[in-house]
């Protein structure tokens, strides 16, 4: 029922691609010469075509990212501008732009919504793709789809390999002593017949050094190499800005963040620049007060008076023990990797009714678990989780989709997806055991997922998160987060690891009093980050010092923390350089009004309604790409969303 996951031919996995790819355009040109063309004869068919590509050219890229090697990455290279050739071809094919749009007008009165859909998405892509360009243009902006692509590898690959260059050696235990125990562990060595302690760039061992590294001297060195990360993704910046604003030019936008919303619920730039204004002037102040309680923590403590960056979490985290009496040390022992994930997948049960069963299936790392997803005993899904953090993976968290629900030779294709994490490894002596934060990304990106899994649309060009509008993708991740913090959720999974015993309810208030600690720090941290990216999008701006010069400019304005000079955040900025969020960063805070008011739902209703549940699994889950969220989200709140909910929610007001 399910292809397996199988790279074991990895190394002539580019001759397979051609392969794959000149059959596609045989099978094409043979469509193209159908002399009635339909819905069914000919869009059916081409996007079943597609979807062969993305079946088989996922799981090559997807190893790259969780098994990195010479080899993966040798790969990589040989596929990558196969694959965007094709792509290039098929997005400027005026024939086939002129099918689809004959077929839309002919049947436009026969098609249902979603096939009208299918079409609409399509052809406006295509226009988005150049499709009516001259063929010098055409020629222009396929080198320059191509040149992105490797640039964007390159970006990615220099944060992982600077990552992995560098470690900081401690022999000094004063230096570490704050550190959880779990944490020492995960750091400590024997050389030379002494014990010492070794901390990385990774997630993982940076934060925990940052959180509870006694040593300020120490923080600064771990944060500086982490601030300073792979100085040569400057210049690789300065290519891909010049190249995107030429790809906006030649396809008659003003520049890329214009381009960029062509295809999102936002209208236009100035929606997203008041929207992000709007929410940033609310939250400053209280975040301005945040930060003057942890400066004051910090003189009190230790004579701090020159407060810096490298110093945010490490106060950050003793004031919210004192706040909030919260000790992360004692919460992760409760917080087991495998008994989290059996108690997520028992609340799932609950509130959407469907079952996740593991299964034996092949896999990339033996850490690595697959399920079968069951609603009303029929078998809807699978998904693969790798959650551990190791030294070959690229940081971070993320769910990848791999095949799509559609309809082939009269069977259904399952939907397949993968989730990646970088929790705390286990040992041989020790089991992973995340921290609360390490819960809410895993339900995070378990949203994403259902988001894709669940679907009940067998077009595989609106099924699941695919034809979802990029500035809605995150709603319903965030909604899920919500959950995490709540009681009848959390004493699902929340057991002691040793003794059995479940977190207490005063354990867990504390949890969820402490949600909001820092929260309008946190959200002019985004709209920092939203803001530089949609900026430097609408701008025209390439060089590295205008770079720098736009985002201190915005920092000035917006943020009530500066950073050091030395601090060259956009070279680690993967999202917009190296991911799909150039000029949408602000699609977090758009989508979590959506998900925040759709949370408040459940609040007023009960976190277990089922009622509730299944319309949202119905409505929004099951619709996929297939109609405007906005339409999804009214039919099923019954109202539009509103921005209030978001800051209630994260109690920027009352």
């Amino acid at each position: 029922m399910f292809k397996e996951f199988d790279v074991s031919g990895l190394e002539t996995a580019h001759i397979e691609l051609t392969d794959l790819l000149s059959k596609n355009r045989d099978e094409l040109t043979r469509l193209l010469k159908i002399e009635i063309k339909t819905y069914d004869n000919f869009v059916s068919v081409y996007q079943k075509i597609q979807e062969r590509v993305g079946e088989f050219i996922t799981p090559i890229f997807h190893i790259d990212s969780v098994k990195n090697s010479d080899l993966t990455q040798e790969v990589y290279a040989q596929c990558l501008p196969l694959l965007s050739e094709y792509d290039s071809e098929l997005s400027q094919n005026i024939e086939l732009y002129n099918t689809l749009k004959d077929i839309q007008l002919k049947y436009k009165d026969t098609l249902n919504d979603i096939q009208l859909r299918v079409l609409d998405n399509e052809i406006k892509e295509m226009e988005r793709n150049g499709c009516n360009l001259l063929q010098d243009d055409k020629n222009k902006l396929k080198q320059i789809n191509l040149k992105l692509s490797k640039l964007s590898k390159e970006f990615s690959q220099n944060i992982l390999d600077a990552t992995n260059s560098y470690e900081m050696i401690i022999d000094n235990f004063d230096d570490v002593r704050e550190l959880p125990q779990s944490d020492l562990e995960l750091a400590k060595f024997e050389s030379s017949g002494k014990t010492k302690y070794r901390f990385t760039l990774h997630m993982p061992s940076y934060m925990a050094y940052m959180t509870y590294g006694t040593s300020r001297t120490k923080r600064e060195e771990l944060y500086k190499a982490y601030a300073t990360r792979a100085p040569q993704n400057g210049e690789v910046i300065e290519k891909i800005l010049d190249l995107k604003n030429k790809k906006a030019k030649l396809l008659g936008f003003e520049n890329y963040a214009q381009l960029s919303i062509d295809s999102k619920m936002a209208k236009t730039e100035t929606d997203v620049i008041e929207f992000l204004y709007n929410i940033a002037h609310k939250a400053k102040n209280k975040a301005q007060e945040e930060l003057e309680d942890v400066k004051k923590l910090a003189f009190e403590l230790d004579g701090i008076s020159d407060f810096a960056s490298f110093d945010m979490s490490y106060y950050s985290e003793k004031l919210r023990k004192r706040q909030y009496d919260i000790d992360e040390e004692h919460y992760k022992p409760y917080f087991e990797q495998q008994s989290v994930m059996k108690g997520i997948f028992e609340f799932l049960n609950t509130i959407f009714n469907i079952e996740f069963r593991e299964v034996h299936a092949l896999v990339w790392e033996e850490k690595t678990k697959v399920y079968d997803i069951y609603e009303n005993s029929q078998v809807i899904a699978r998904i693969y989780f790798d959650l551990e953090a190791r030294k070959d993976k690229s940081g971070g968290a993320w769910m990848n989709n791999w095949h799509s629900r559609y309809n082939k030779d009269g069977q259904t294709v399952l939907p397949t997806a993968f989730i990646v994490c970088n929790f705390a490894p286990s040992t041989d002596t020790i089991p992973s055991l995340l921290k609360h934060s390490d819960v809410v990304t895993l339900f995070h990106e378990l949203g994403h997922a259902l988001h894709h899994l669940l679907t009940k649309i067998e077009e595989p060009f609106v099924s699941g998160i695919n034809g979802v509008y990029w500035d809605c993708v995150e709603f319903p991740s965030q909604f899920l987060e919500y959950f995490s913090y709540e009681k009848e959720v959390l004493q699902m999974f929340a057991k002691h690891y040793q003794t059995g015993e479940v977190l207490s309810d005063n354990d867990i208030q504390k949890l969820k009093n402490a949600r909001n600690f820092q929260s309008s720090l946190a959200t002019l941290r985004q709209i920092e980050f939203a803001l530089f990216d949609f900026k430097l999008y609408q701008s025209s701006i390439k060089e590295q010092s205008r770079v720098q010069e736009l985002l201190d400019g915005i920092r000035k304005e917006i943020a009530v923390i500066i950073p050091p000079k030395y601090n060259k955040f956009q070279n680690g900025f993967s999202h917009i350089f190296s991911g799909g969020y150039s000029a949408g960063y602000y699609s977090y805070k758009w989508a979590e009004v959506l998900s925040a008011d759709a949370f408040y739902l459940f609040i007023e209703k009960g976190v277990f309604n089922k009622t509730l549940g299944e319309a949202y699994k119905n409505i929004i889950l099951a619709n996929g790409g297939a109609k405007d969220m906005s339409e999804l989200y009214f039919e099923f709140a019954n109202r539009n969303p509103k921005v209030e909910s978001l800051l209630k929610i994260d109690g920027i007001i009352e």
